[in-house]
């Protein structure tokens, strides 16, 4: 099942001379982890404001195209043009690169609990998705914090826990690492990867660690200037190194190292990963 269906879209801030996003189509699959990278400038946040309705509804321009979020629970689908934030915001959530930007409560459970008050739920049903929620977070004991008080790593946890609470199938994540340090980045893609692989939430990810994203995601988009250059499976967008540099994607050294070995003729095939490039050094191509 396609969760997520974008076709021709094309979108312009007002008073902006150039389209943001010219002519995008793709679609996610229930359950798939879609990494998206490119250079800054490239569309790629702008793209994510789509997902959950924000463009157009909250932030107007020139929309063109559509936008077509179905529930997997239901199986009803909702044109973005159409749906209010709100309710797209029970399927499709949305954590932002900047966790500060996001947190505005007295304490870590306030700010976990705020959506769920205002979906008018029962205070038992609160507290269930309030647990669990700081539960595959990893704050639990941590409920009575003041946010800013939180390492970068945990505010950003807080915001997807936030996000989490209201139970969407999908996830749109957009840099969420952006800011945080080595150790805080492992603790937001650990995460990521927790609720793709084992709690089954569908993942667009919008990502600069591309190490990561060739790694984990089923699938990847690459934009540049508003368009979709390349999109493929990891391994398919890995082959286009020399586009990935010229564009200004920093690549994992093992990618860098084994495209050139490939280029030489000492490898047959282009490799994602540290490990892999390891297994590979000195078999002879084929």
């Amino acid at each position: 099942m396609n969760v997520i269906r974008v076709e021709d879209l094309r979108f312009k801030y007002r008073r902006a001379e150039r389209y943001s996003l010219k002519d995008i189509s793709f679609t996610v699959k229930r359950g798939e982890l879609l990494g998206i990278i490119g250079p800054s400038g490239s569309g790629k946040s702008t793209l994510c404001l789509t997902l959950n309705g924000i463009i157009p509804n909250s932030i107007k321009g020139e929309f063109e195209g559509e936008v077509v979020i179905t529930d997997p629970r239901t199986g009803e689908e909702y044109n973005t043009k159409e749906t209010p934030v709100p309710t797209l915001s029970t399927i499709v959530g949305l954590v932002l690169q900047n966790p500060e930007s996001q947190l505005f409560n007295m304490t870590v459970e306030e700010e976990i609990a705020f959506g769920l008050e205002n979906l008018g739920l029962e205070r038992n049903e609160i507290l269930r998705r309030l647990r669990w929620a700081l539960e595959v977070t990893g704050l639990r004991g941590l409920e009575k914090e003041f946010p800013p008080n939180l390492s970068g790593g945990q505010q950003q946890r807080l915001a997807i826990a936030a996000v989490l609470a209201m139970e969407p199938s999908i996830i749109v994540l957009d840099e969420p690492t952006s800011q945080l340090d080595p150790v805080g980045k492992q603790e937001v893609l650990g995460l990521v990867s927790l609720l793709n692989r084992e709690h089954g939430i569908t993942v667009v990810l919008v990502e600069h660690h591309t190490d990561y994203i060739l790694r984990y995601a089923d699938r990847v988009i690459v934009m540049d200037r508003g368009e979709i250059v390349l999109q493929g499976a990891p391994k398919e967008v890995a082959e286009e190194a020399d586009t990935l540099r010229r564009l200004g994607v920093k690549l994992p050294p093992a990618l860098e190292v084994s495209h050139e070995l490939k280029k030489r003729g000492v490898l047959g095939e282009t490799v994602l990963t540290p490990e892999e490039l390891l297994s590979r050094i000195g078999r002879p191509s084929r």
